[in-house]
């Protein structure tokens, strides 16, 4: 909704602004007349335009109001403020699940007396379909064509949901596949800088269902990730209730070396933020440097946040904001309308001479261009910064470290240990870090034109030198929209990308999120396996998480496009490229990846000819109309048809659970008693480990399940294209193949049900525990659920009977998304642990919950071991916000939403 008229106590604000004759109406910071305003960070000016424009007096107070222009003081108190985004942003694996709970919700509403119609978004949301397609076929000039005829006969239930929807829900717009990745089509096509909503303007905001919605702050908009759970909230009407975050100044000076990438400059950026500590505050980027910086590589800066472990890292809109949105072809009129309201309400930064004074900050970094050297991230989590000049030191000490982050456990006589296989009638050998899959995926990179040219350009140098990749690696590109493809055939260097084996795959996000279909062949699967081989992967995108690109894929770097290629040459991950030739010319010369690299004038120059608005013009001009596949695909009319007609047979879409038992008032909240352990972890437990995304494994729950219905190995297809379906990922929860939970003695989705002592598969147990009438807890260690706001990492423990959580800390969304499903979010007290406390797991739990709960009140637990003896202490009770309360009352935040809805 563009505000709230009635009562709201801010209206002597609402000011008219004329943009070459054209009126229209907007609430005017600077006629606060409040001196505190000029302090403020960008990114809380931002918050406070919503809150005024939103008053109400009910859902946003005069005193929400009071608390953002005093964000000074209070940003370091932990209060709460609510916000309501202008807009809601989905991928189709996250996007899925909220459709069907939409459509869930109206066959709840109508069996609690209400009427399904009132299910509606009530902001606008967008949806796009990117995260279905998967790189099944490779390094071929129909691998584009192979790719999607499979992404649609896998799909098909699903995309006919999605398009039943489309017409069945107002203020739902549905992107086809084939268009490219959300986050790029977002910041390229989606995104309104400045809404104009029945003449009144505001600035454009956001939440999203993918962690990486933050790219968008590149444009200099508000957007963050969120769980599925609260995401549907907002489209309800609901705000977001958050804590008014801290905000981290990140000062940016000097300009960049001319062999630099944007990719170098985040990595780089991504370990120092983590270094300094910025989970659940904003990082706001300013200093002359930022200047220098272009939208592209902000865009790629601002899409790492989920990585670096802030809410957004955040570019206010400022000269470049408006040259992009010219050259990426928006109208004139609204840029020119764009640019006046930023100016008008004071949220344009201006550098230089004349600009303002900087903006106050809770806490100051400072980075100098100039001493950015190339880098990559791995071999297991983005934030472990690499310099490629180290890479082979580091990747040596990883293989003998201990298993761990940065460790592989490797014996000393087993180090020079290799493979061998044949493929095409050849004989290869690997070994320790050998590259397997280079991917340029959409994730991070592709929203770049400088650094997808300059990898092209590299190709094209390589080529030119006779240099190839071996044709056992996987090489793909995918490209994040179609203007990449446009812009790399009019500079035709899409030419030198297929002749070195990265023919396009697919328009998408396919191997970062763990799409990346078989290796090339099963004789290099058995190498790997038979011979313990760390195989390598090499991909510019943002997530290396272990079991994520590919289960034999040990050792995953993080790395710009250009270097992807350099390390697809090389064919191993620990050369050293300034003392290691990349490969041998026609003469048998060695060539240097310096020899090839291309300069970064040489990049501009191509850029600035070949990267045109009319491109971007012309490749969305056609989403609208959705391709031929699409418009083919036979649905059910959601004009005519208002609530869904589920296919008890289908394996994609389900009607989901949480509705069909419930009430017009809420259950009586009671303690947990008798409970036991399903899980004990470690640290960093991450989302992929809860609620993997990728291929369904052939010998687990999930893959019994569909076995049982007739669907074939080869059409189980992956986690997160079935998250429509409640009964696969229930199953699918905790299935990660390197997952490590104390009480089992092996890695990957097991655990032992007790008092049996009987191992088994963790969904098995669950069901058990549930069948016994016993419920279940999980205890954790740090960062509980980083990763990508999956949803279903709250929605699969909430099926498997699990009812808190015990652990060091949590990730923000996912503390979020585990109260949105009704489950208990407990945290140890500082210095305390599972480890501390000497509990293995084996014990009876016993928490009580009171009937009167308080956000961050204490609350008691006792376990006792199988010999009597009790441990007793406290944990937090992660409960944030009153509103919050309200939910895990509700048991959950849609059954809160629906009950409010179906009494209204």
């Amino acid at each position: 909704m563009a505000e709230a008229t009635e009562n709201n106590p801010f209206s002597a604000i609402r000011k008219e602004l004329d943009v070459n004759g054209a009126k229209y109406a907007y609430y005017s910071l600077p006629d606060l007349n409040d001196e505190r305003i000029g302090r403020l960070p960008y990114s809380i000016r931002v918050l406070l335009e919503s809150a005024v424009r939103n008053c109400d007096e009910f859902q946003i107070k005069k005193e929400d109001i009071e608390k953002i222009l005093d964000w000074e003081k209070m940003s370091t108190q932990s209060v709460d403020i609510p916000f309501k985004p202008g807009r809601v942003i989905l991928q189709d694996f996250t996007g899925v699940p909220a459709v069907v709970d939409l459509a869930g919700m109206r066959d709840g509403i109508a069996r609690l007396g209400g009427n399904p119609e009132k299910i509606n978004p009530l902001v606008p949301v967008d949806l796009v379909i990117d995260h279905s397609v998967t790189a099944d076929a490779a390094r071929s000039g129909t691998a584009l064509e192979e790719n999607s005829k499979l992404e649609f006969s896998r799909n098909a239930e699903r995309f006919t949901f999605l398009k039943w929807g489309s017409k069945a829900f107002e203020n739902l717009t549905i992107v086809p596949p084939g268009n490219g990745i959300v986050h790029q089509v977002n910041l390229e096509y989606l995104a309104r800088s400045v809404f104009n909503s029945g003449g009144v303007l505001y600035p454009d905001s956001l939440v999203g269902t993918d962690s990486h919605t933050t790219m968008i702050n590149g444009l200099g908009i508000c957007g963050w990730g969120v769980g599925g759970l609260e995401a549907e909230s907002v489209m309800l009407g609901q705000p977001v209730v958050m804590v008014l975050p801290e905000v981290v100044g990140y000062k940016l000076t000097g300009a960049l070396d001319s062999q630099m990438t944007a990719t170098d400059l985040v990595l780089t950026i991504v370990a120092n933020l983590r270094k300094h500590g910025v989970v659940g505050k904003f990082v706001e980027f300013y200093g002359p440097g930022v200047s220098e910086i272009p939208l592209a590589d902000r865009a790629t800066i601002a899409n790492m946040a989920p990585e670096y472990g802030a809410t957004m890292g955040f570019f206010p809109s400022d000269d470049k904001t408006i040259e992009y949105l010219k050259q990426t072809g928006r109208d004139e009129s609204k840029v020119a309308m764009i640019e006046a309201y930023l100016k008008a309400n004071a949220l344009f930064r201006t550098y230089g001479e004349g600009a303002a004074a900087d903006p106050v900050f809770t806490s100051n970094l400072e980075l100098d261009l100039s001493t950015v050297v190339p880098c990559v991230s791995g071999p297991k989590r983005p934030h472990d910064r690499v310099a490629v000049t180290d890479m082979p030191t580091d990747f040596s000490t990883c293989l003998t470290s201990k298993v761990g982050f940065k460790g592989f456990g490797i014996a000393e006589d087993s180090l020079a240990k290799k493979a061998s296989f044949s493929y095409k009638g050849e004989t290869y050998e690997i070994g320790h870090g050998s590259v397997v899959i280079a991917a340029i995926t959409s994730c991070t990179n592709t929203s770049n034109p400088s650094v997808m040219l300059g990898a092209a350009l590299l190709a094209k140098n390589a080529l030119a030198k006779g240099l190839s990749v071996l044709p056992y690696i996987k090489t793909t590109l995918s490209p994040g929209s179609g203007v990449v493809t446009r812009y790399l055939a009019e500079s035709n260097l899409q030419s030198a990308f297929d002749e070195l084996g990265f023919n396009t795959a697919g328009y998408g996000c396919m191997t970062c999120i763990g799409n990346s279909g078989e290796l090339m062949d099963p004789s290099i699967d058995e190498a790997i396996k038979e011979q313990d081989i760390v195989a390598a992967a090499v991909l510019s995108g943002n997530r290396n998480f272990e079991g994520r690109v590919h289960p034999l894929t040990r050792a995953n770097y993080l790395a710009s496009p250009p270097l992807v290629v350099a390390y697809a040459l090389a064919g191993r991950c620990n050369i050293d490229f300034d003392k290691e030739p990349i490969g041998n010319d026609q003469e048998g010369a060695p060539v240097f990846l310096k020899d090839i690299w291309p300069s970064r004038a040489e990049i501009a120059e191509i850029e600035n000819a070949c990267v045109l608005p009319s491109m971007f013009k012309e490749v969305y001009a056609s989403v609208a109309n959705g391709t031929e596949a699409w418009n083919a695909l036979p649905a059910p009319d959601g004009t005519k048809m208002r609530t869904y007609p589920w296919d008890p047979a289908s394996t994609y879409i389900h009607e989901p659970p949480f509705f069909n038992t419930m009430n017009l008032e809420p259950d009586e909240v009671k303690p947990i008693e008798n409970a036991r352990c399903l899980l004990s972890f470690g640290g960093s437990i991450t989302t992929d480990h809860i609620s993997p995304a990728g291929r369904i494994a052939r010998d687990s729950p999930a893959a019994k399940y569909l076995a049982e219905r007739g669907v074939g190995e080869k059409d189980f297809n992956s986690y997160g294209s079935r998250r429509g379906n409640d009964e696969i990922m229930a199953r699918g929860t905790f299935a990660n193949v390197r997952l490590v939970n104390k009480l089992a003695d092996k890695t990957g989705p097991y655990t032992t049900h007790f008092p049996s002592n009987e191992q088994m598969a963790i969904y098995d147990a669950a069901a058990r525990y549930m069948s016994e009438g016993v419920q279940t807890i999980v205890l954790g260690g740090a960062e509980y659920g980083s990763g990508s706001s999956r949803d279903w990492a709250a929605k699969g423990p909430y099926l498997q009977g699990i009812k808190a959580v015990i652990v060091i800390s949590y990730e923000r969304i996912h503390r979020s998304n585990l109260v949105g499903m009704g489950l208990i979010p407990l945290q140890f007290k500082d210095g305390e642990s599972a480890d501390t406390l000497g509990l293995n797991g084996q014990e009876i739990y016993n928490i009580a919950i009171p009937s009167e709960l308080v956000p961050g009140m204490d609350i008691d637990v006792t376990a006792a071991n199988a010999e009597g003896k009790v441990t007793a202490f406290k944990t937090t009770l992660r409960f944030d916000t009153e509103p919050e309360v309200a939910y895990f009352r509700n048991g959950g935040i849609l059954q809160y939403v629906l009950r409010s809805l179906a009494k209204a």
